[in-house]
């Protein structure tokens, strides 16, 4: 069965570590025949939440800006692929205010979403758990979210170094297994 896969990259990098696995994945997926949209977190106008909490009288956010757009796809969406560097042993900056902004869809009906966690850091494993842990920490509020695979992209520190690594082919194969 075809499924819609929407992968949010939070790397500030365009070809950095993590979003060269998210290509990576998506070449898994496509060869699966899986519908797959790629979106850049940081090519986007994403303002901070605000906690005003308009959106739970609404369902939507009072900011005017590219979020609107993104979280159409997340309902759209049967999989979500988040990819983020680490950054202080926690996600870009680029992805908690994304996440953040998901609010609005607490207060409409998602669920049976799929998802997928690229994370890459130059330290260990030890290094990427505080910052998976905060994405699971996300899903964890998504009804109906099932976390299908984890990719911890550890020991890789240059632009472009994970080419050379053990991941890339771990990342096609969770590609190839929606």
């Amino acid at each position: 069965m075809t499924k819609n896969v929407l992968v949010l990259s939070g790397s500030p990098r365009i070809q950095g570590n993590s979003d060269i696995l998210c290509d990576e994945f998506i070449k898994g997926a496509k060869e699966k025949n899986h519908k797959i949209e790629k979106v850049y977190i940081n090519k986007l106008k994403i303002d901070w939440c605000q906690a005003c909490y308009a959106c739970k009288k609404t369902g939507k956010c009072c900011k005017n800006d590219d979020m609107a757009a993104i979280l159409e796809k997340i309902i759209n969406a049967d999989v979500i692929v988040l990819s983020t560097p680490v950054y202080f042993y926690s996600m870009s900056g680029q992805m908690k205010t994304f996440i953040d902004r998901t609010l609005p869809l607490y207060y409409k009906e998602i669920s049976a979403k799929d998802f997928y966690f690229i994370v890459t850091a130059a330290e260990d494993k030890h290094a990427i758990e505080r910052a998976v842990e905060s994405l699971k920490g996300f899903t964890d509020c998504v009804n109906g979210a099932d976390v299908k695979g984890i990719l911890y992209g550890d020991g890789v520190y240059e632009k472009g170094e994970v080419k050379n690594s053990k991941h890339i082919s771990k990342v096609y194969a969770m590609g190839q297994n929606i």
